[in-house]
């Protein structure tokens, strides 16, 4: 089921990574950084509610949304006891996990605006809108997970390995070239002048400058 979620959430452009028991999911968390914690109650040792304990003793503020078979009203008074911000019973829609784990996203207290602008750049992360100087620009999925992380950095430079961690998940494969040929595609899209520029050996940026994008850099 884990890996059926992880695929449906693929395609709706939500990166996800697979914890099998409480021990690798506590190893996950302390080297990524998630956006939200989808928690089955009952996995092998550390149990989910103690991997929840953990979240919330972190202080990080990541939501947290227990997926569980656990029904009972007493169940769910537990789990939001424990620190649970949502709780979605066993059988569930798939959509309706989309549809939560968006409105966390937007509730979060450390989370980005609702709407970033950057160099005549607008992003809107709930609808899934991008626009620029004013003109809707229409991007697969990918491309716009991957603009999101772009947008996110604020004209910082965002390396190949931390795109391909962060809009695809840690299946991928760390050699093919899916960043390189997403990122031209939806430099294209954006149109010129060039607005993603590429530095060379580094990784990728939104030129902030005010002819953006105008050199580029690499067009790869």
């Amino acid at each position: 089921m884990a890996e059926a979620i992880r695929d449906g959430l693929r395609l709706e452009a939500i990166a996800a990574d697979i914890a099998g028991d409480g021990a690798t999911a506590l190893e996950l968390l302390s080297v990524n950084a998630y956006d939200i914690a989808v928690l089955d109650r009952d996995i092998p040792g550390p149990s989910g509610d103690e991997v929840a304990e953990r979240i919330v003793a972190s202080g990080s503020g990541m939501p947290i949304l227990m997926l569980t078979a656990a029904d009972r009203l007493d169940d769910k008074a537990s789990g939001f006891e424990l620190g649970a911000d949502d709780y979605l019973t066993k059988p569930f829609e798939l959509q309706e996990l989309v549809l939560r784990l968006r409105a966390l996203d937007r509730r979060r207290a450390h989370n980005r605006p609702p709407v970033r602008e950057i160099a005549g750049l607008r992003l809107d992360p709930f609808r899934r809108e991008v626009y620029r100087d004013g003109r809707y620009v229409a991007l697969t999925r990918k491309q716009f997970a991957v603009l999101e992380v772009l947008v996110a950095a604020e004209g910082g430079v965002v390396s190949a390995e931390e795109l391909l961690e962060r809009a695809w998940d840690e299946n991928a494969d760390p050699f093919t070239n899916a960043v390189r040929i997403t990122v031209s595609a939806l430099r294209k899209r954006l149109g010129e002048p060039w607005l993603i520029a590429t530095v060379p050996g580094v990784g990728y940026r939104i030129d902030t400058g005010p002819d953006a994008g105008s050199d580029g850099g690499e067009r790869g």
